[in-house]
């Protein structure tokens, strides 16, 4: 894996989690090295970064007029492990839940992956700029659209992009005080069909959460294929919420939601709350369930991603059924979905020495482990 970062602001050495020395996979990409290098005289200004992957613009950027503000538990914790490699003073670090900072010179805004993120975070900083402010999108040719650069004109104000250069691009907003584009759409309310025995769920829909205000398919799948009995269950990467809050509703078990999100937390109390259920939850933001008691559930259910950032790859399946085994009681049940053609029976067999297949469609399969003594 390449480490070393070569930008105006200096050379540096970021590393990213999950990934082995062969890999092609870096913590930057050119959209980084494109914005850090076309950025205006640094000298006092107060700068804001919006959805740095691994901490690269964070550890560029350092100083105490720096704030960081990502939606990402992974992202956070990266940044502040590769301000530490450089000894770089650690800026301001937020979490998307946290206000806006105001009085800003400069924002950086990593172009996230879903439309609703962008949009929600575009209606943030509208709230807290002004005319002096300087707004610099950034990110791959492939996640930049029409329909992107439309969010920028209708919310921020007359935008203009870059040429390409590495297969990334700049996206150049001029705040315009006379725009009235209104309030965030986001959050909202969605009224799902779950499929029998479940029926209707009310979810919370947060900007950029999985799925948004439709029913995943693999969590359909999963939904129709629950245990009949569990008292302590983990919603491993819970997105909104919706697995756990359907298995407390069921069998008034208590529920743990974890995400890396901080925006899926925040859905999935919200979709809990909506249930007005007898049942006790709580919520977690954090990796993969790093940091939970050991031997602590008799359930853990999930439905993992398989893509980090903008990468394909199983290294946050692998690292979350590792430590579904750790936190599982002796005789605990992993129940899984996934599509059928990943193949995570391999994988669930070298951790937990077993898998069986409990229900599957053409597409997805629901896998069950059970974890044997310590």
């Amino acid at each position: 894996m390449e480490t070393r970062f070569s930008v105006p602001q200096g050379s540096f050495e970021l590393t990213r989690p999950g990934v082995g020395p062969r890999s092609p996979l870096r913590a930057w990409d050119s959209a980084d090295e494109y914005v850090l290098g076309e950025l205006p005289e640094q000298v006092g200004l107060r700068r804001l970064i919006l959805n740095d992957a691994y901490g690269a613009l964070a550890v560029a950027l350092a100083g105490e007029e720096t704030i960081s503000i990502s939606d990402s538990f992974v992202a956070l914790t990266t940044a502040r492990s590769n301000l530490a490699l450089n000894r770089r003073d650690e800026p301001t670090m937020g979490s998307s839940v946290q206000p806006m900072p105001e009085n800003l010179d400069l924002v950086i805004i990593k172009v996230p992956r879903t439309l609703s993120l962008l949009e929600h975070q575009l209606h943030q900083i509208r709230v807290v700029c002004s005319p002096t402010t300087t707004i610099i999108g950034a990110g791959m040719t492939k996640n930049i659209h029409s329909s992107t650069v439309d969010l920028f004109e209708r919310i921020i104000g007359s935008t203009t992009t870059s040429l390409a250069k590495k297969k990334a691009r700049l996206i150049h907003p001029v705040f315009d005080p006379d725009l009235s584009p209104g309030d965030s759409p986001w959050p909202q309310e969605a009224e799902l069909n779950v499929g029998p025995p479940h029926g209707e769920v009310r979810v919370s829909v947060q900007a950029g959460v999985f799925a948004g205000p439709k029913l995943d398919l693999g969590a359909r799948v999963l939904l129709g294929a629950l245990p009949s009995k569990a008292e302590r269950v983990l919603d491993l990467g819970c997105g909104n919420g919706i697995i756990g809050t359907v298995l407390a509703r069921q069998l008034g078990c208590h529920v743990t939601f974890l995400d890396e999100s901080y925006l899926a937390i925040e859905a999935a109390r919200s979709t809990f709350a909506l249930q007005n259920l007898d049942s006790t939850a709580d919520f977690v933001v954090g990796d993969a369930g790093a940091g939970l008691q050991s031997e602590q559930f008799d359930l853990v259910l999930n439905n993992p991603p398989f893509h980090e950032s903008n990468a394909i790859t199983d290294a946050t399946a692998w690292r979350m059924f590792i430590e579904a085994r750790r936190v599982l009681v002796a005789g605990g049940e992993l129940r899984v979905v996934a599509n059928r053609h990943l193949g995570y029976h391999v994988k669930l067999k070298r951790v937990f020495g077993n898998c069986e297949t409990v229900s599957s469609t053409r597409k997805f399969v629901v896998l069950s482990c059970v974890a044997g003594g310590s």
